[in-house]
């Protein structure tokens, strides 16, 4: 594909990265395991942890990445460049707040052990999981960062030569008014409205061409019958 064809492609890239990382955020990762022994307020042994306590920070970048699509698709030759930085920053945090819970998912899951147990405190929460059994939805977010970077790369490399879109209006000049007797058309329209409104005969003054005046107004003839 020409490389000016890469817009739509590269904005619906970030959308899909962006998207599927929100998705993500809000779906179940991990499934912790407890300790013989323990149990949560409701008695179960097992606590299923969301993205949203293994990976907080991944929402505000998701959302970051849809706000940077809307971006892109208005801006300049310039600003795209920056953008497409952006957005390859962004796709890396993505991954990297994704890759961080898979690599350590006890400490991921410690914040939901917390609150279940009433233990509190890093260590002892970790002492009270048994096991932490992971689900696709990290992956996938990670899939989603890739995709968001990958978006930022194609802007950089092609940004400068998609077709600039025309403003609002942009395109569109109006003529000036032509002015009459030094008086713009606008400021006149609002002194004949404020001269209505007073009881004023706007068309007052201006006189009217007499037969006479117009016979002499022709190809330079005299009129018939008229004599010097």
């Amino acid at each position: 594909m020409r490389p000016e064809r890469m817009k739509l492609p590269a904005i619906l890239g970030l959308l899909a990265g962006s998207g599927l990382a929100l998705l993500a955020w809000s779906q179940t990762w991990f499934t912790a395991r407890l300790v013989d022994g323990q149990a949560t307020a409701g008695g179960a042994t097992a606590l299923e942890v969301g993205g949203a306590v293994a990976s907080p920070a991944l929402a505000a970048l998701a959302l970051a990445g849809l706000a940077l699509a809307g971006a892109l698709a208005i801006a300049g030759p310039v600003i795209r460049v920056v953008l497409g930085l952006l957005a390859l920053a962004l796709g890396g945090s993505v991954v990297l707040a994704s890759a961080f819970a898979l690599g350590d998912p006890v400490r991921a899951v410690a914040p939901a052990v917390a609150e279940a147990t009433g233990v509190a405190g890093a260590e002892p929460t970790a002492e009270l999981v048994a096991g932490v059994a992971a689900s696709a939805w990290p992956f996938a977010a990670i899939l989603g960062g890739v995709l968001i970077a990958v978006a930022g790369l194609v802007v950089i490399v092609t940004g400068r030569t998609w077709p600039t879109s025309r403003r609002y209006g942009g395109g569109a000049r109006l003529a000036p008014d032509a002015p009459r007797g030094g008086v713009p058309a606008s400021d006149r329209a609002v002194d004949d409205w404020d001269g209505l409104s007073r009881g004023d005969d706007p068309t007052a003054g201006e006189t009217e061409p007499t037969p006479d005046d117009a016979e002499g107004t022709g190809d330079g003839h005299e009129a018939p019958g008229r004599t010097r």
